[in-house]
């Protein structure tokens, strides 16, 4: 039975860090424009999409360890398939020096990690919403260097009881990668598929940490997670466009009706500034800081349909045969004043538009 009355917040141990690149050369290389405005304040892109997947052990050969090796090479696969994802933000060669996502195959960091406690236990902790922030690592980017920063990491974390997680920190510049494009479905399908095919010729991945570690007696503690979670609310919005490709000036609009609406159901408020993400197209993102007084809603809108993270489909993904997530947490990791996230999805020749809002709590 789990245990209710856990006051403790376990402590994590990272036991190793790799990275993955795509198993081939991508080409044509591509490119993403970020279009950031003069007025959008240091450490906007600070901001990351949090994602950790809680899987139980189902069978004998359920591991996180078992798991964290194969994704070496399945994930090299995925990111071949999107990569983008394993790309740098620099500053471009073009535009007066406007910054850019090229996908030059830098490739993401796959963290493993262990946590002493059970899985159930954990999921049971009154504060499980401070703890999990160890599930997930994230660096800042560099915003002098920003070419040497990974945009995506991948943390596998494994629990007593056998149980693990899967932890993803996703730069917001890609968030739409992950989410409309669903990446993690590819990437789980891939996966699956290529354990299917290994099953008969090996039992370990190369990549098998419990078999590659030193027996000197040496702390495996290679670094401890910094990561924390903010005290935010988020709510999510779906709306049809009415034109057949909404432009800035429309998504704008829409995105001030939402944050309204958000902030009449959450019970916080957005005073002064906020930042608005708009994905205009695959080959740019707009990045603006904004002000409720600064902007007018004055346009013709749809109904604003209430979304659920989870319709989202991560609670759908399953790394293995069948075992689907026992729970899945989101959050945005949002530092300066509230955040919105414009995502246009074309479906069946119509424009979907996916409007998240993040408030922060205090």
């Amino acid at each position: 039975m789990a245990n209710h009355t856990v006051t403790f917040l376990p402590k994590l141990s990272i036991e190793a860090i790799q990275t993955v690149t795509p198993m081939r050369i991508t080409e044509p290389r591509q490119t993403r424009q970020v279009l950031a405005g003069e007025l959008v304040g240091p450490g906007i892109f600070q901001r990351c999409l949090n994602v950790v997947q809680y899987y139980m052990k189902e069978k004998e050969e359920d591991s996180g360890w078992l798991l964290a090796g194969w994704i070496k090479e399945t994930l090299g696969r995925a990111l071949h398939e999107q990569p983008m994802i394993s790309g740098r933000l620099r500053k471009g060669e073009r535009n007066d020096g406007e910054l850019e996502i090229v996908s030059n195959d830098c490739g993401i960091r796959l963290i493993e990690a262990r946590i002493q406690m059970n899985l159930s236990d954990f999921l049971d902790l009154k504060q499980r919403e401070d703890a999990e922030a160890q599930l997930v690592f994230w660096k800042d980017i560099d915003e002098q260097n920003p070419q040497f920063s990974p945009l995506f990491y991948v943390q596998v974390t494994n629990f007593q009881c056998g149980g693990y997680s899967i932890g993803i920190s996703c730069s917001i510049l890609l968030a739409d990668l992950l989410l409309m494009k669903e990446f993690l479905k590819t990437w789980a399908d891939i996966h699956n598929k290529v354990i299917i095919n290994k099953n008969d010729e090996q039992k370990l991945p190369l990549f098998y940490l419990p078999g590659l570690k030193n027996t000197n007696g040496a702390s495996p503690n290679i670094i401890t997670s910094n990561s924390s979670k903010n005290s935010a609310k988020t709510m999510i919005f779906q709306i049809q466009a009415e034109t057949e490709s909404p432009g800035s000036d429309w998504c704008r609009k829409m995105a001030l009706a939402c944050l309204e609406e958000a902030e009449s159901n959450l019970g916080s408020v957005v005073g002064g500034e906020f930042s608005l993400f708009v994905n205009e197209s695959f080959e740019s993102i707009k990045v603006e800081s904004c002000s409720k007084q600064g902007m007018s809603k004055e346009a013709e809108m749809g109904v604003l349909n209430r979304a659920k993270w989870d319709d989202l489909g991560a609670n759908e993904v399953s790394f293995g045969d069948g075992n689907k997530p026992a729970h899945v947490s989101y959050w945005l990791r949002s530092t300066l004043g509230g955040l919105i996230i414009v995502i246009p999805s074309l479906q069946e020749d119509k424009y979907t538009v996916n409007i998240i809002v993040t408030i922060p709590s205090k």
